[in-house]
């Protein structure tokens, strides 16, 4: 017997318009109308949900932990996957699938290398400041570079630091571990990783993560009004 034959169809599948789909389940007892419900959120949400928000939506005694473990089951081996994404979950298209999806995709956005830069600080170093960004970077931020991230959906605030001045502090998104494809922030690439693809060079952004603030000097960057890349 396939998997596609032991799948619930429709008709046969409890509804949540039968009451007693909708209380405490029992141990061992049937999780499809507890998980039709999960999958109709996580379908129409627009950012991943968080397993607090799914039990606020969830009848009364739902096992969320339960209820995703058997959404992700469902899902194995099909178009689409439930995937985790920092702190909340979301249904994304197969990673193995990629080549079929990327001529339907519209990619316009282009960051200077500005922006790319203060991304990476602010991914690896977060919370940070944007005096501890300009610090590593050797260049002070040009006003629009933060607002292009922002804009992006990237970053976010995370607070004030409890120093002179109270600077806000930076940080990343889920939408960037999305648009990334990252699980959690454990799964940037380390130093190593980026030295072997390439992608380090002597700029202080890059280079010099592990100097000290003051060794690095501190110079003036272009307006982003003046590169029509910021």
């Amino acid at each position: 017997m396939t998997a596609d034959e032991t799948r619930p169809t429709p008709e046969s599948a409890p509804g949540i318009d039968d009451p007693a789909a909708l209380l405490p389940l029992p141990e061992g007892a049937d999780l499809r109308p507890h998980a039709r419900i999960a999958e109709a959120l996580l379908f129409a949400a627009p950012r991943p949900l968080t397993p607090r928000e799914l039990a606020e939506r969830l009848p009364r005694g739902c096992d969320v932990g339960q209820v995703l473990d058997s959404l992700r089951a469902d899902y194995q081996g099909r178009g689409v996957h439930l995937v985790k994404l920092g702190e909340g979950y979301a249904f994304r298209s197969a990673p193995d699938l990629a080549p079929y999806l990327t001529e339907h995709r519209n990619e316009t956005r282009k960051l200077s290398r500005a922006a790319v830069e203060t991304l990476a600080i602010i991914a690896y170093h977060q919370p940070v400041t944007r005096a501890e960004i300009e610090e590593i970077r050797g260049v002070a931020l040009s006003r629009g570079t933060l607002d292009v991230l922002l804009e992006a959906g990237w970053i976010g605030p995370r607070g004030r630091r409890q120093s002179p001045g109270r600077p806000l502090t930076w940080g990343t998104s889920d939408s960037f571990l999305d648009h990334f494809g990252l699980g959690g922030l454990d799964e940037l690439p380390g130093i190593e990783d980026l030295r072997a693809a390439g992608l380090l060079d002597s700029r202080p952004a890059i280079a010099a993560y592990g100097a000290r603030a003051d060794e690095l000097p501190l110079e003036e960057e272009d307006d982003p009004e003046d590169d029509p890349e910021a």
